[in-house]
């Protein structure tokens, strides 16, 4: 049971929070005179999409060098501008684009591989980059935080990205308790491993706490048919079946998976963490899957994810030992993500499938419900249920 240097020493190396986790925090607003001209018409996207006028702007954009931004906030800042450009563009009108245009594709290109990041928006940019308080003073609630960028569909994405980011923040106060887990272990201290077990499995009944404000603030007809529609990527997608041409970076069609709460690395770290594996031996796909979402992280991220799994020593000291209640404060960690996973399928039959089905039933159509796909192009019930499955397993006899 090898134990490495514990991950959250450092975790300015990992662009990691110890109060925000990965959410990054006081996200810049604007962006060098120069690429401003990408934050300006990002934040124009509703109303120019509503007057059709969208594409035509994009297309009026200088081919700038992203050579000039300087540090990680001007460049995850310019992900996102470039990223909620690109959406804009392919998505508008439901009228699908096959070509991101030169002047778009290879800045937005060149900026994505220097992120480790895809062309192409992702839950870091949307959800982790996409937030600023109204009062800079004030606390990080809903009635003192804004996005910086919005889709058509009036609120409804400002409610599901700083819902979004709400549950992320709710989660992050178990990061320092994660610090103090690898410790514990490393010390063989059952009696501190206990309580930073039980830190974690608060805030994750915390963030599904959280996560319950989405109804307040997301109208499901919006979200379906309108949001919906700039948060679908360009992979296993019938719209673009090929993928996306970036246009003077390749001739061949790109194919990347749209936003998804899979993409969420704090999630992923619990998982890590707690040593949970999705993978059985009737499906492997949602394991895949996982790991495939990691490459849609910013690296930094990415890489802690890999260290905290790496070590995999928290499960096999708990199941080792004696201590029934010990076992108790690591189940209860795995019945808290099991809670959330099972409340993110409510939320999924309220927000994709019930719409889904009447939409079809207005077309005189009937599809099955595990037919329909989340935005990262996935078989989105048949993924929730197994990753929620898969979570269940990890408990342990505490007898």
């Amino acid at each position: 049971m090898a134990l490495l240097e514990n991950p959250l020493e450092h975790p300015e190396k990992f662009h990691i929070s110890k109060d925000l986790g990965f959410i990054l925090e006081d996200p810049l607003e604007e962006l060098p005179d120069r690429y401003q001209v990408w934050v300006k018409l990002a934040k124009n996207l509703p109303s120019l999409v509503e007057k059709g006028q969208f594409r035509e702007e994009a297309e009026q954009l200088p081919e700038l060098s992203i050579d000039q931004l300087q540090g990680y906030k001007e460049e995850r800042l310019a992900h996102l501008a470039l990223a909620v450009i690109t959406m804009g563009y392919v998505w508008q009108d439901k009228n699908t684009k096959e070509v991101l245009p030169r002047n778009i594709a290879v800045p937005f290109w060149n900026l994505s591989e220097k992120l480790g990041l895809p062309p192409i928006l992702v839950y870091a940019d949307c959800v982790l980059a996409n937030w600023k308080k109204k009062d800079p003073l004030g606390p990080m609630t809903y009635d003192n935080m804004d996005t910086l960028f919005s889709f058509p569909g009036g609120d409804c994405s400002k409610g599901f990205f700083l819902v979004s980011l709400l549950v992320e923040k709710a989660a992050a106060s178990s990061m320092k308790a994660i610090a103090d887990i690898f410790e514990a272990v490393k010390k063989k201290n059952s009696e501190s491993l206990k309580e930073s077990l039980q830190s974690v499995a608060s805030s994750i009944y915390e963030a599904y706490e959280t996560f319950q404000l989405v109804h307040e603030h997301v109208n499901p007809d919006d979200f379906f048919n309108i949001l919906r529609v700039y948060l679908a990527g360009w992979k296993n997608c019938s719209f673009l079946p090929k993928g996306l041409i970036y246009e003077g970076v390749s001739e061949i069609p790109k194919e990347f998976a749209g936003g998804s709460a899979a993409q969420s690395s704090i999630m992923q770290c619990f998982d890590a963490l707690l040593g949970i594996q999705h993978t059985t031996e009737n499906d492997e796909k949602s394991a895949k899957y996982l790991e495939e979402m990691r490459n849609y992280m910013p690296s930094p991220h990415k890489r802690f994810l890999e260290a905290v799994a790496s070590q995999s020593s928290v499960r096999d000291f708990v199941s080792s030992s004696d201590d029934t209640e010990l076992k108790k404060a690591y189940n209860d960690c795995v019945k808290a993500l099991v809670y959330i996973r099972n409340y993110h399928l409510q939320v999924v039959n309220t927000y994709i499938i019930s719409p889904s089905n009447k939409q079809d039933s207005e077309k005189g159509q009937k599809s099955s419900d595990d037919e329909v796909k989340g935005t990262g192009g996935t078989n989105l019930l048949i993924f929730l249920r197994s990753v929620r499955d898969t979570t269940k397993q990890a408990l342990l006899e505490e007898s």
